[in-house]
């Protein structure tokens, strides 16, 4: 087993406890909220790195799948069920936990659908369509798999904003906070601030260690081999079709997981979560990080969503993410962290090292 390859998830580790302390010396614990919803974006942007830089398959539909996740769990724990006095099963269901009963803004008593539960039901749901809707759209190629993806985001969106289940233009509010285990809640209140920055650090962290043991796995050196060469891996028997589908449903799921827990953190989710700017945004992030990095993916999705948070573009947001995409694409194909000057200082610090090394 090699273990320097965790190393980075130390250091990771190490990263999030220092920011977390610095911003209460600093007196600015406000930040940990924006940084809370940056991780759970990057949840979906370290999804989409997999697909797109180590599958090679390019997906325009990423917000589709965050959406999917969100506003399933979201109608599932604010719909008001059927009326639950005297049944004997939903009395039952609301024993074991499975049903719940809230009060809604107007001090109604309704019973919905538990979060867990609700969560499980949407993370499912998101499977199912990533198969059904992957399974053809992935037999496409280039820009015309671009296209497809792009369509299918087209679709959740209108779909989220022309139904009143889902709210409609106004969205879900009132969407109950989750407990994952006594103790644990995924909530947007201020006197949980610091728990929910590592809650969702914990996530991230646990979808960081899965994807590099996939990458380090015979299933990532197959996805590395498919992006190169398509064809030839074909030929040397290898169903490229299972391994670009499974990568495509597990994208979707990371996607769908950072919509689930940041639609409870929030209280509430809206139909631009699910918008195709969105979608441009996370694959500029990737691009920036670099298509088949990570860890720079993971940097600059928690840089440049925090900044986006922050209200420092303005109302210049999304056109300051397709300016960035432009640039990337002309001068940096390969991500930021790929760039002459990123080379030079690797070089640099690996030559101080070994010339202590040598001085030891």
């Amino acid at each position: 087993m090699n273990i320097k390859k965790y190393f980075p998830v130390l250091i990771l580790v190490a990263l999030v406890i220092f920011f977390q302390l610095l911003t209460m010396l600093l007196g600015v614990n406000y930040y940990l909220t924006q940084l809370t919803m940056s991780t759970y974006y990057a949840l979906a942007v370290i999804g989409l790195c997999m697909l797109m830089g180590y599958a090679g398959q390019i997906s325009l539909g990423q917000a589709g799948f965050f959406a999917i996740g969100g506003y399933t769990s979201a109608a599932l724990t604010t719909y008001k069920l059927i009326n639950y006095k005297d049944v004997l099963f939903i009395e039952f269901l609301k024993k074991i936990k499975f049903l719940m009963l809230m009060k809604n803004p107007y001090g109604e008593e309704i019973l919905h659908v538990a979060p867990w539960v609700a969560f499980l039901i949407a993370i499912l749901i998101t499977i199912c369509i990533a198969f059904v809707i992957g399974m053809p759209v992935l037999k496409l190629k280039g820009h015309y798999l671009a296209m497809a993806t792009l369509g299918f985001g087209i679709i959740v969106y209108r779909i989220a904003i022309g139904s009143k289940i889902f709210g409609e233009a106004d969205g879900i509010t009132n969407v109950p906070e989750f407990a994952i285990i006594p103790g644990v809640v995924v909530s947007g209140s201020f006197s949980e601030r610091i728990q929910n920055y590592y809650i969702a650090w914990f996530f991230v962290i646990i979808g960081i260690i899965i994807l590099i043991n996939l990458i380090h796995s015979r299933a990532g050196r197959a996805l590395r081999a498919l992006h190169g060469n398509e064809l030839s891996v074909n030929a040397m028997g290898v169903n490229t079709s299972r391994y670009k589908l499974n990568i495509f449903v597990l994208s979707a799921v990371f996607a769908s997981l950072g919509g689930i827990l940041l639609t409870h953190y929030n209280g509430g989710i809206g139909p631009s979560e699910a918008s195709i700017t969105k979608s441009i945004r996370y694959v500029a992030i990737v691009a920036i990080g670099g298509m088949a990095n990570i860890w720079g993916a993971l940097i600059m999705g928690i840089i440049l969503n925090f900044l986006s948070l922050r209200g420092v573009f303005g109302t210049y947001d999304d056109a300051v993410f397709g300016i960035i995409l432009i640039f990337i694409m002309i001068f940096a194909p390969n991500g930021l962290l790929q760039t002459t000057i990123a080379h030079k200082v690797r070089s640099f610090i690996k030559s101080k090292k070994g010339n202590h090394n040598v001085t030891n």
